[in-house]
């Protein structure tokens, strides 16, 4: 069975594909059209769908429109309450009445599509399938938590036997992920956006508003919770987007991010206590936040927590997709990574480098020559195979360091052109990811985790350590990712560390590049080093044709 899932209500627009169960292909539209997260988070927008990742997802496949046997849409307008406390009273028909033609919609955008295949999914189980139904281990409990879907922000089941079983819904207005959304714009950063520098603000100070939070946020200790509406101006005035951060903003981030951890691990004991599920997977954009995460790792009740890598509502696509596959009997194969996306031969990156009149050669070993160049303290922009799904940088659209010097955090801020206070994150090799990190699960392939930097490491490698003595790594495994070890590995032998800086190849306010034509505008652009697509190296000065 040929399903296509599709995101399209509120924000990062994304596109996958499910064939007899087993995930073929996902992208989000933001890779195509070059605009970060798609389209804005409003009702007005509601209309457009992910053409370009859709188009793509069948072009891989080799299938026409007609060729599938449904399309899954992670949204269910007949599921939305106009009266709910927390829905856009003003505007929220215009979303409703776009969702409703979202099969006309598609037809026009992919022809020859019949719009009688369209099926809509409602918006968390669509998250709870991405996870639960992705994830590696089978049967397992479920958490999702966001914004909100039709009249939800989360949910709290299990799969058996590949079906879903609910055990709690949370209705509006209460919503963790809204609740994050506000104090991220209170802060001057961008909502449905920029709600992970508000994680990271957080690690700069004391959670010092906490006991005023807990009584206005607080679990219900049957799978629910509440979320009283919050003044922030008690606590701190409202920053402009470019006005400087006062310690006070930094209390309250942390304060929020702390209250926000408490009720997720209320949530998880609860979904344990009734399920007889060991094993918990997540998503949903609160998913991301990978301090949280680490936190439901470490105190809570389960004895594996895995993250579905896309957790936000992008990976409602493949959720929407996989829930359909297993409704029709469908054995649904587990997500082996995240390069889902698209990816170039090396004949195809040789010609664009010619059509772009650059000077690039083609040594014996890549990987060497990139190692040779971060040894030296140079940046590299690391193009390789398949694009990643999701908002993490994986080893395929990756900006490289060396991790011993500090200033390189500094230095990579500036190249991207982001605030100093955001960390990145390192790249090491599974087998030594022991030595240096603790706390957070291991192996964490997809960086969704935060971990401790052991002490004797943190002067070794501080480029990559957070204010905090933590980290967020991503572990590299020998046989998945082969030149990624050996790239590791030719680093080792010149400066005797087994990891480097990793963070996403963009710039600030631009999606992380998708294509060679991505890449060498954005190093044409920045000041990185040495460029490597694919065996080729293109380098800021001189070098062979």
């Amino acid at each position: 069975m040929r399903i296509l899932g599709i995101n399209a209500v509120f924000h990062d627009p994304a596109a996958a594909l499910v064939v007899d169960g087993r995930i073929v292909a996902a992208a989000e539209e933001e890779r195509f059209s070059r605009r970060k997260h798609g389209k804005s988070p409003v009702p007005f927008s509601a209309w457009e769908q992910p053409e370009q990742a859709a188009a793509w997802c069948l072009r891989a496949a080799g299938l026409a429109p007609s060729d599938l046997d449904a399309v899954a849409y992670s949204y269910d307008p007949g599921l939305v309450d106009h009266d709910l406390p927390g829905v856009d009273g003003n505007w929220e028909h215009l979303r409703t009445t776009f969702a409703l033609r979202a099969p006309q919609f598609l037809r026009t955008a992919l022809p020859g599509l019949d719009p009688e295949v369209v099926q809509f999914v409602p918006h968390h189980v669509a998250h709870a399938a991405s996870a639960g139904l992705a994830a590696p281990f089978g049967d397992c409990a479920v958490l999702t938590a966001d914004g909100r879907g039709e009249s939800t922000s989360a949910l709290a089941g299990e799969y058996v036997d590949g079906q879903l079983r609910v055990h709690a819904q949370q209705s509006l207005p209460h919503s963790l992920g809204l609740m994050y959304e506000e104090l991220t714009e209170h802060l001057g950063f961008r909502r449905s956006s920029d709600e992970y520098k508000v994680m990271a603000l957080a690690s700069y100070a004391k959670p010092t508003f906490l006991p005023d939070l807990t009584e206005l946020v607080r679990s219900t200790g049957d799978g629910h919770f509440e979320v009283d509406p919050v003044d922030w101006h008690r606590w701190a005035p409202r920053r402009a987007p470019d006005a400087e951060l006062d310690e006070v903003h930094a209390q309250l981030a942390a304060s929020v991010q702390a209250r926000l951890e408490e009720v997720l691990l209320d949530l998880a004991r609860w979904l344990r206590g009734r399920t007889d599920q060991d094993c918990l997977a997540l998503a949903g954009g609160v998913a991301l936040n990978c301090v949280a995460n680490t936190r439901l790792a470490a105190a809570g009740p389960f004895r594996e927590v895995w993250v579905q890598p896309a957790a936000g509502d992008a990976g409602t696509a493949l959720g929407a997709a996989l829930h359909v596959a297993a409704g029709s009997g469908a054995t649904i194969s587990p997500m082996t990574g995240a390069d889902l996306g698209r990816e170039w031969s090396d004949a195809e990156l040789e010609q664009l480098l010619r059509a772009a009149d650059v000077r690039y050669d083609r040594p014996a070993d890549i990987a060497d020559v990139a190692a040779e160049a971060l040894a030296r303290d140079r940046t590299v922009g690391w193009f390789q195979g398949r694009s990643e799904f999701g908002p993490r940088a994986l080893g395929h659209r990756s900006l490289l360091a060396h991790p011993g010097h500090a200033a390189n955090a500094e230095r990579l801020n500036d190249i991207k052109g982001r605030e100093q206070f955001r960390p990145v994150a390192p790249m090491t090799l599974a087998e030594r990811a022991g030595e240096l990190f603790s706390r957070g699960p291991l192996p964490s392939p997809h960086m969704l985790f935060v971990h401790d930097v052991a002490p004797s490491w943190q002067d070794r490698i501080p480029a990559v350590v957070h204010v905090d003595g933590t980290a967020r790594p991503q572990t590299v495994d020998r046989e998945r990712e082969p030149l990624l070890a050996r790239l590791l590995d030719r680093f080792h032998e010149r400066t005797g560390l087994p990891t480097l800086v990793n963070t996403s190849f963009n710039t600030a306010g631009r999606p992380m590049v998708d294509s060679p034509v991505d890449a060498l505008e954005c190093f044409g652009s920045s000041p990185i080093d040495l460029l490597v697509l694919g065996p080729f190296a293109v380098r800021r000065h001189g070098g062979a044709r």
